[in-house]
Order: structure tokens, then sequence, then C-alpha cells
């Protein structure tokens, strides 16, 4: 068969004329229409830094498909920074523009026939929404990372946007000088490239190494670094393979494939979003994959990489240690990672990492050997009780407080949260309650990196709780417990919860609970009423409509 299986549904034939003609008007030959037409889903743009540097790559791209003999096709994708929207309304489009690149990717690609598709992408939510789009599609496909910021340097301290969100909450407590704080927002970004620790970005473009859908070794890489775009010619060359092979995303991606990539996110200490994007990732790919399993992997996979937003270093230095490739080595001689699952060189993920060594390099110290783990188990936890029924997520390692029980500071807007906190009326003990906040109630389910990094900021860290039916940063840490579902618009527990009331976190037991008796919650669920939604027209309008509940991905097509 050959490799234009797909496009030559709308290049060959008599009645195809008026199409090749639109061809014709763009420069094709009439023997380009023998060759594949690859899609090149292109997410630059000038928004965001995390964006910014992506046209190259996309150059090059276009360059490499060109040389191997095949047509490419520039399309467009578009993105939410989510640094810039972050504890603004903006924030509420984040999650929405997720599953709007995978419906770019989807009609994009179903609708021109095309025969494979590169996506290239940057800010946090690219990464799962091309891989929806791409499992959607079910052509020959690969995912390109746009690359990671280098560090920001201030007074000898190495910066991230994380430094800039918390010394938000220290400038605001007299805890530092105008001069730092000016110098940490004007240096903490010193170029393109997505944010630098292992916060979402970072974790779900490492993550799709060990699905099978990125190369090896090029989710560390620095955005502005030659082999950036080096690695992004050579993925173009696998993709060629890969369709004149007929290898598709969903021979790739399976059961098994997803609980490698999770066991990797483990073991770098990545972030919460991966457990949603995850969840709607299998829901694409056809895979049966719960909020349950996430434990499940997690009591087996220990923590051995040092990496911020909870330890010290950047994805740089991860990539100077040898980067995801040792990790996913190590991983995989201790047997907690499937190493006959295939990936998109047509090889299994043991035959890539066979040359790999099997231990960490000595001349380092961001990348441990499983016996020295950092944590005997992994950080993401999944908590349940009867404020989260069907879960939250957590991460619950490096917590010097694993266990807090505090009165309720509720709130139904992550301004006048933000708010109390810098005005000084958070104070130790107390577990903050964000609701409304969800995939529905915001609607959107925005991040809370703002009041997050305020606590941090403050030095309440370690003794304040914070609760949400919303979403956190890839960047966040602390007692911080999110994803809450059911969410508050749909009625669930943390819609009852009254100012004062009683809660628990208990990291150990993996227990988020309410600390009020049934007849009294029965008798506020029996008063609740469903707020009158807060947008009727537009995307966050249809978002409210067709949300599923986080414990299932948040994903508008769970019919």
């Amino acid at each position: 068969m050959t490799a234009n299986r797909r496009s030559r549904n709308i290049t060959e034939g008599v009645a195809r004329a008026p199409n090749r003609s639109m061809y014709y008007a763009m420069g094709y030959k009439r023997s380009d229409f023998a060759n594949p037409m690859i899609g090149v889903a292109n997410g630059h743009s000038t928004i965001t830094p995390c964006n910014s540097g992506l046209q190259v790559l996309a150059d090059a791209a276009v360059a490499a498909i060109q040389a191997a003999g095949a047509n490419a096709q520039v399309f467009g994708t578009p993105t939410i920074s989510d640094g810039m929207a972050m504890g603004t309304e903006g924030m509420k489009y984040s999650l929405v523009s997720r599953e709007v690149i995978a419906d770019c990717v989807e009609t994009s690609v179903q609708g021109q026939w095309m025969d494979g598709v590169l996506v290239i992408g940057g800010c946090d939510k690219n990464m799962p929404g091309g891989m929806m789009g791409m499992l959607r599609a079910n052509v020959p496909s690969i995912y390109v990372y746009g690359g990671t910021i280098k560090a920001g340097h201030w007074k000898g301290k190495d910066l991230n946007i994380v430094s800039v969100f918390e010394a938000v909450g220290e400038f605001s407590h007299g805890r530092m000088t105008e001069e730092d704080f000016c110098g940490i927002e004007e240096n903490a970004i010193p170029g393109t490239g997505s944010c630098g620790g292992m916060y979402t970005a970072n974790t779900m473009s490492s993550s799709f190494e060990a699905l099978g859908m990125s190369l090896l070794g090029s989710s560390t890489m620095a955005n502005p670094d030659a082999e950036k775009a080096e690695s992004t010619a050579e993925s173009a060359h696998v993709l060629i393979r890969a369709v004149k092979n007929d290898l598709k995303p969903r021979d790739i991606v399976t059961r098994k494939s997803i609980e490698n990539a999770v066991a990797l996110i483990m073991a770098v200490g990545g972030s919460t979003n991966a457990v949603l994007h995850y969840l709607a990732i299998a829901h694409a790919a056809g895979v049966e994959w719960s909020i349950d399993d996430f434990e499940r992997v997690r009591k087996r996979v220990p923590v051995i990489c040092d990496l911020k937003p909870s330890g010290k270093y950047l994805a740089t230095d991860l990539h100077r240690a040898g980067g995801i490739p040792q990790v996913l080595k190590i991983l995989l001689e201790a047997g907690l990672i499937h190493g006959d699952c295939m990936t998109i060189t047509g090889r299994t993920l043991a035959e890539e990492l066979k040359d790999v060594p099997a231990a960490p390099r000595a001349d380092q110290d961001v990348i441990f050997p499983i016996d020295k783990a950092l944590y005997r188990e992994g950080h993401l936890a999944i908590l349940k009780g009867n404020l989260s029924p069907e879960g939250s997520v957590a991460k619950i390692t490096g917590l010097k407080n694993p266990v807090i029980t505090g009165p309720a500071r509720v709130f139904d807007d992550e301004q006048s949260a933000l708010a109390a906190i810098l005005d000084g009326r958070i104070v130790a003990g107390d577990v903050m309650v964000l609701r409304y906040l969800g995939p529905r109630g915001a609607p959107g389910m925005p991040e809370m990196l703002a009041p997050t990094s305020a606590i941090i900021g403050a030095g309440l860290g370690e003794s304040v709780g914070l609760v949400t039916d919303g979403r956190f940063s890839g960047g966040t840490w602390g007692m911080v417990v999110g994803h809450v579902a059911p969410e508050a618009a749909a009625g669930g527990p943390i819609a009852l919860v009254h100012e004062g009331d009683s809660i628990t976190i208990d990291a150990h037991r993996l227990v988020l609970q309410l600390n009020v008796d049934e007849a009294e919650l029965a008798r506020r669920k029996a008063a609740w009423q469903m707020p009158a939604p807060r947008y009727t027209r537009g995307v966050l309008a249809k978002f409210y409509k067709l949300a599923a509940s986080a414990s299932r991905g948040a994903v508008l097509d769970d019919f």
C-alpha cells in the first residue's frame, strides 16, 4: 500500500480535478500527488515565550518532510498562556484550549485527508490537546515539544516563573525589598521556551517519551538550543517512516504505555495536571483508565528526580544529567515499566533504551538510583472521603506536616481568596476552601497558582491547607488538594462546606474529610440550589454544558 493511502481520496481521479486545482495554486506539481501529505500543526504564537520560539521548529519540520519527498501542510493551533492568564478571568480559557487544540488537530487532519501529522506545541495545554487530537484522528503521528526555558538569574540565584509568583507573597508581607521584587520580576524568564521546572508542560512532554509518541531525549532540550531544531527534523524523518509502515497512535498508546507514562511522571515528581490530562488522553485512545489507576502506579514507583517545584533542579539540569532516557532505563531495570511497548520509531521502548546506562552518572545529583530514591512511593496521590467521594489529587511527598485538621475558610472565587491571603486574614491552621471553580463551576477549572504561591510567600506553606474543585499549576507545592469531585457546581459535598467547619487533610491515610455529621450534611444538601450558569453564550457556555467530572478528565465528549 502506498504512503498516500489517505490523501489519494482528495487528489486522485477525474472527479478530483477541482481539488487538484487548489493545490496547483500553492505550487504543487502533478507528480507531488503520489507523495504523502504530512500535516504540521504549528503552535507558534507571540502570545507567550512558551510558543514564540516554535516557528524555527516548524520550519525545520517542513524542510525535513520535503527533503524526504513528502508534502508538508502547515496549519495553526491556538494557545493560552497559563502564566499570563493566571489569577484572571482568562485562566478559565486554559483547559478549554486543550479541547480546542484537540478539535483543531482532529478537524484539520480528517478534513484534509492527511496521511500523517507532526504536532508542535509549547505551553501546558498544547501537549494533551495535541495528543488527544492525534489519537482521535489516529493517523501516523509524532509529538514535538517546543522545549524548555533556561533558568533566569538574580543576585546569584536561579529563577523561574514560580519564583515571581512566590515573590508576590513575600513582598506583600514585607519579607522582600522592592529592589529584589523588581529584579526577580524582570529576570526570571530570560528567553523562549516553556516554564523550566517539572511543571505541567515539562511533565506532559517528558511523559510522551515514555508513552512512545515523542523521540527519547527530546523533551528536556532548551528551546533556543540548536539540538532542538535538529531533533525536530529527526522527528519528521521518523514520522515519514511511520506513515510508510502505517504505524498509528492507537497502536502505541495502550493501557501499558499509559502506565509507563504515569510511572515516569511519578519518578520525576510531575504535575497534578497529569492526572486530569491522562484521563482525557486515555479517553481519546479508547483505553480503559480510571483515577484509581494512578494510585496503583504511585504505590510502586518512587520519586528519583530532585526537580522543582518541590525539589532543587530545572529541566535543563535533568537534560544534562541524562534526561528522560536515563530515568526510563532505571525504571526498566527495576521492572517498573513495560519494555515491550511499541514506540513511534517502530522499535520497542526496551530497544530504544538499549544503549542507555543502567545507573545514573556519579557526577550529578538530579537523578538517583532506586535504592537511593528521594521518596519510596510516588507523590501524586488520590485522596477520597466524604468531601471528595469521586476522588481528589494532591502532591504528598516532602510535606513536613502531612496531616492537618482546621477550620474551613470558604471562598467562592479565587480573587477573594487571594485578597484574604495578601491581607493577612489567613493564619496557620486554616484550611482554605476554594469552590465553584471546577470544570462546570468556573467554568473551565482554572489553576490556583496565585493563591498557593501567596501562601508560600507568606510563610504559611507548611501550616495552611487548601482544598479546591479547581486545578493547580504544575508549579504548586504544599498542603493543597485539587480536582475535588464531584465539584460544587454539580452539588458535590464541597458545596456544602460552611465557614468554620472542621476539615481534615490526611496524606498518610489518603483521606479528605469534612468533619460534619451526615444528618447535618443531608439538611444542607436538601437546601442547596444549583447556581445559574455564569455564561450563556460562547465557548465557556459550551464547556459548562458538556464538561465531564474532573474524575473523568473533564472531557467534552463523554457521552
